[in-house]
């Protein structure tokens, strides 16, 4: 009779507590982040996919090479002349591919590519759409536009493919916000043009 007794407690105790929970409601609908939270999950993006390794100058500091705040992600500077290549050139016939010591230009088997200016200026992806953007990053089109050369190493586009459509839209959210840095980047050089 115990027996019977416990299990009928421990029974009821169970169907009180399964009964009285609420009902689960419809699931909840995801919703649009807000711009700010955009911005601040396209700054996360940028810096984890590390953006700034590339499109943003540097100078040498107490740690090594440090991002300038006032040019950041502006690509490699239009003024900055080139180094010296005829050494570079003798490390590429093996195969190499060399960077310039802040890694905003890069020599190999293409030529010379230069990091693009991803700030919001009209010289950088101030005057881009959402879509040109889609378009460079994950199909590797020039400036984003039909018709155009793929984009060049070392830019790694082809891991972007498969980006969210909401981390898209955050990392372009951020780098519209950013300041305008003017800068026009040079055009590449082809490997033939190589002296």
């Amino acid at each position: 009779m115990k027996k019977a007794l416990s299990i009928a407690t421990v029974l009821s105790v169970f169907l009180f507590t399964y009964c009285t929970q609420p009902e689960a409601g419809p699931a909840a609908v995801p919703t649009e982040p807000t711009q700010e939270e955009a911005v601040a999950r396209g700054a996360y993006l940028v810096g984890v996919m590390g953006c700034n390794d590339c499109h943003s100058p540097k100078r040498m500091g107490p740690q090594g090479p440090e991002v300038i705040p006032e040019t950041m992600l502006s690509g490699y500077p239009a003024d900055r002349p080139l180094p010296e290549i005829a050494v570079a050139m003798g490390a590429l016939e093996p195969g190499w591919s060399l960077f310039n010591p802040d890694l905003t230009a890069g020599i190999g088997p293409w030529g010379i590519s230069f990091a693009a200016n991803l700030t919001s200026d009209e010289t950088g992806i101030g005057n881009w759409t959402e879509e040109q953007f889609r378009k460079a990053l994950t199909e590797g089109k020039s400036k984003g536009m039909d018709g155009t050369r793929m984009l060049l190493p070392p830019m790694p586009w082809f891991n972007y493919t498969n980006l969210e459509e909401n981390d898209l839209k955050a990392i372009f959210a951020y780098l519209k916000s950013t300041k305008p840095v003017s800068n026009v980047v040079p055009a590449p050089i082809p490997p033939d043009q190589l002296q």
